[in-house]
């Protein structure tokens, strides 16, 4: 397995075409070895913009596929007639078919050797299921679970999923979630992050005024102009997101 000096992590982009071009323009993103995409890259108001970005990428960008990538894929096949998330089916319907099956195909997890961090699993939500909640103040025994399946020789986890950036250990392993690109939790900007040969938590702020313009004004479905300024703006507070994906890591009946 081949040993890489930086990766650039960019989870949940949900098709913000003007967060990922910022995140893209960062000197040390265009300088890394590899770019790594932690799923749930295009449900939202550009997601075949986005899509094409990524693709011209070429080899240095490595894909994970998020529970919501997954949707598009099975709303689009006719396996479900219904997704959660009010604009994924407007993203479905932007996708080629060829989009579908390019996204169909993408991998659950991948594994990278990176500089002073070792093997590292790079996942959606958790290393065993796309849309599992693990957070910064999951219990021990919560993170027995999801982790249990992961090799001895992975010492260190990135997942995405909840938009909320941390760091933390959980039983002995480094556990990174970057944060979103597109619909971040907490706070304003696009949230990615750096590895090797520690890890290194970033945000790239850009003219989010702007941005919101911009997808009013290239996004047809009916919400946009709410929705980007809702996301974009990231008026969802971490301690409410915590406090909504909080019943979903089992802490309920704890």
């Amino acid at each position: 397995m081949p040993l890489f000096e930086r990766v650039a992590v960019l989870s949940d982009i949900h098709g913000v075409l003007p967060a990922l071009e910022a995140v893209l323009a960062e000197p040390e993103v265009a300088a890394a070895d590899r770019i790594v995409l932690t799923g749930d890259i295009t449900a939202g108001p550009q997601p075949a913009e986005v899509l094409a970005l990524l693709r011209a990428q070429g080899e240095r960008v490595l894909w994970v596929s998020g529970n919501a990538d997954r949707e598009l894929v099975e709303y689009r096949r006719g396996e479900r007639s219904q997704i959660p998330d009010p604009i994924a089916p407007y993203a479905a319907g932007r996708l080629t078919d060829e989009d579908v099956e390019f996204l169909a195909a993408l991998p659950a997890t991948r594994t990278l050797t990176v500089r002073g961090l070792g093997e590292v699993l790079f996942c959606h939500a958790t290393p065993r299921d796309d849309e599992e909640v693990v957070l910064v103040d999951s219990r021990p025994a919560r993170w027995t679970e999801v982790l249990g399946g992961v090799p001895d020789t992975v010492r260190t986890v990135v997942c995405g999923h909840t938009h909320m950036p941390y760091v933390r250990l959980a039983h002995g392993r480094l556990v990174v979630n970057p944060g979103s690109v597109g619909m971040p939790y907490g706070r304003p900007g696009a949230h990615w992050c750096l590895l090797g040969p520690g890890t290194d938590l970033r945000v790239t702020p850009y003219d989010i005024p702007g941005a919101v313009e911009r997808l009013a004004a290239e996004c047809d479905w009916p919400g946009i102009a709410e929705w980007a300024d809702y996301y974009l703006n990231a008026r969802a507070t971490d301690t409410e997101a915590l406090e909504t994906f909080g019943v979903r890591d089992g802490r309920a009946g704890s």
